[in-house]
C-alpha cells in the first residue's frame, strides 16, 4: 500500500506531493554529483511546505506521507517507480516514527514554546544521518507562540541544504505572514461522507451501517468517524451532547446542563491524567535517582525537575478538558445547522439522522433567526474558551442564550 493511499479524498494534493518527491531525488543527485546537470529552476521541490485544511482533511497525514516519501529507498525507484512505496524500510519508519531523519512534532499542550523551537531548529541544522533528507513535520505549527514563531522564521528564511519543513495548520491566517509567505502552499479538502465511510470498512474493519453513521455525524472527519466508530463511550458522550437542545427550557435545567458538560470534560482530562502522569512521574523520579529505601524521596536539588513536569501536566490537563469541550460544542454546532436545513426546506443532507425526532420537535418550534443566534452562541463560546475564560462560566452564558433563541 503506497503512502498516499492515507489521503482519503485528496488526488490533487496527492499528485502534487508525488511530483515533489520526484524532484527531491533530482536535487539529491545533483548535491552528490559535481558532474550532474543543475537542476531547474521549475522543481516542484521546495524546503518549507504549509498544509492547511479544516479539522479531518488529513493535514498531518498528507505530511508524513510526503516525509515518508522523501526517504523512500524502494528499488523501484530506479526504474521510474513513484516514490511512496509503503513497504521499504525507508517509507515504513517515516510512517510509524522511528526514521532518524524524520521528527514528528505534535503537542498536547496549549502552545509551542521558544525552547522546543529553538531544539527543533538546531536539529534542522544537522545533515541527514542516512536518510535522502533531513525532515521536520510541525502538525500543531497553529500553536506556535509569536516568540516561538520568529524563532522558526529565521530557519525558514536560511535554510540547511537538505532540511525540509512540514508545517501544519488549518488555515493561512495561524501562522506568521512572514513564515507562510516563504512556504510553498498545499491547501486541503474535507473528504466525502462516503469515502471516510469506504476508508473505515476497508482499513479498520467496521460494519458498513456504523461506518456510514459514523461519517456522517463527523462530516467527514477522519479522525472522529474513526473514534465515533470504535469507541462506545464516545458515542454515549455524543448521545448526550445531542440531548442538550432539549433540556435548556428553563434556567435550572440550562445550568445543570452545563454542569454536566464541563464535568465529562474534566473526566475526559482526568482520564488522561491517570494513564499518563503517573508514568511520566515514576520515570522521571526514577532517572532523577529517587531511592526506594528512603520512601522514595528525591535527590536535593531536583524538586524544580519535578515541578516543571507537574506544571506541563497541569497545562496537558486544561488543553485536554477543552478539547473534549470543543468537540461538544462541534457536536452541538451541527445539530443546529441539521435543524436550519428543515426549517428552511434544504434539500442537504443531515448530519443527526438518529435524533431526527428532536431535529424536527426543534425545528417546529422555534424560526431560522432563532436558530442562527443559537449558532451564534455556541461559536461566542469556543470563543471565550479560547481566551481562557472559566470553562463553567462560558458554558453557563452558552446554555442560557439556547434557551432565550
Amino acid at each position: 500500500m503506497a503512502v498516499w493511499d492515507d489521503l482519503v479524498g485528496q488526488d490533487r494534493v496527492a499528485a502534487q506531493l508525488t511530483a515533489a518527491a520526484r524532484d527531491a531525488d533530482v536535487l539529491v543527485t545533483w548535491a552528490a554529483d559535481a558532474s550532474a546537470a543543475e537542476p531547474m529552476a521549475s522543481s516542484k521541490m521546495t524546503h518549507a511546505w504549509l498544509f492547511t485544511g479544516p479539522p479531518g482533511s488529513g493535514r498531518s497525514t498528507a505530511a508524513r506521507a510526503f516525509a515518508a516519501a522523501l526517504q523512500c529507498v524502494s528499488p523501484d525507484r530506479a526504474l521510474g517507480g513513484a516514490p511512496g512505496c509503503g513497504f521499504c524500510d525507508g517509507c515504513h519508519t517515516a510512517l510509524v516514527g522511528t526514521h532518524a531523519d524524520v521528527e514528528v512534532v505534535r503537542t498536547d499542550m496549549l502552545t509551542i514554546g521558544v525552547k522546543e523551537t529553538r531544539d527543533l531548529v538546531r536539529r534542522a541544522q544537522l545533515s541527514p544521518a542516512g536518510g535522502r533528507w533531513q525532515v521536520i513535520v510541525m502538525e500543531d505549527a497553529d500553536r506556535l507562540t509569536e516568540g516561538a514563531g520568529n524563532v522558526l522564521l529565521k530557519a525558514v528564511e536560511e535554510p540547511a541544504p537538505r532540511t525540509v519543513w512540514l508545517l501544519c495548520t488549518p488555515s493561512l491566517e495561524d501562522v506568521l505572514p512572514t513564515i507562510r509567505s516563504r512556504c510553498r502552499l498545499l491547501t486541503l479538502r474535507t473528504p466525502s461522507v462516503d469515502a471516510v465511510a469506504d476508508v473505515l470498512v476497508r482499513r479498520d474493519g467496521i460494519d458498513p451501517g456504523l461506518a456510514a453513521s459514523a461519517a456522517r455525524a463527523t462530516q467527514g472527519h477522519i479522525g472522529r468517524a474513526r473514534r465515533l466508530a470504535t469507541d462506545e463511550r464516545a458515542r454515549t458522550r455524543r448521545a448526550a451532547v445531542l440531548k442538550l437542545p432539549l433540556r435548556v427550557d428553563d434556567v435550572g435545567g440550562c445550568l445543570k446542563a452545563a454542569q454536566e458538560l464541563v464535568d465529562a470534560a474534566a473526566e475526559d482530562a482526568k482520564q488522561v491524567a491517570e494513564e499518563i502522569d503517573t508514568k511520566e512521574t515514576e520515570e522521571l523520579r526514577a532517572a532523577l535517582g529517587a531511592a526506594a529505601g528512603t520512601g522514595g524521596r528525591l535527590p536535593r536539588g531536583t524538586a524544580g525537575a519535578m515541578k516543571d513536569l507537574q506544571d506541563r501536566q497541569k497545562r496537558r490537563a486544561t488543553r485536554t478538558q477543552r478539547d473534549s469541550l470543543d468537540l461538544a460544542l462541534t457536536d452541538l454546532t451541527a445539530f443546529y445547522r441539521d435543524v436550519l436545513a428543515l426549517q428552511l426546506g434544504s434539500e442537504v443532507a443531515l448530519a443527526n439522522t438518529d435524533v431526527r425526532d428532536a431535529l424536527e420537535r426543534i425545528a417546529s418550534g422555534s424560526k431560522p433567526e432563532r436558530t442562527l443566534r443559537r449558532i451564534e452562541a455556541i461559536r461566542a463560546c469556543r470563543q471565550a474558551l479560547d481566551s481562557n475564560v472559566a470553562p463553567l462560566l462560558a458554558v453557563e452564558a452558552m446554555t442560557m442564550a439556547l434557551r432565550a433563541g
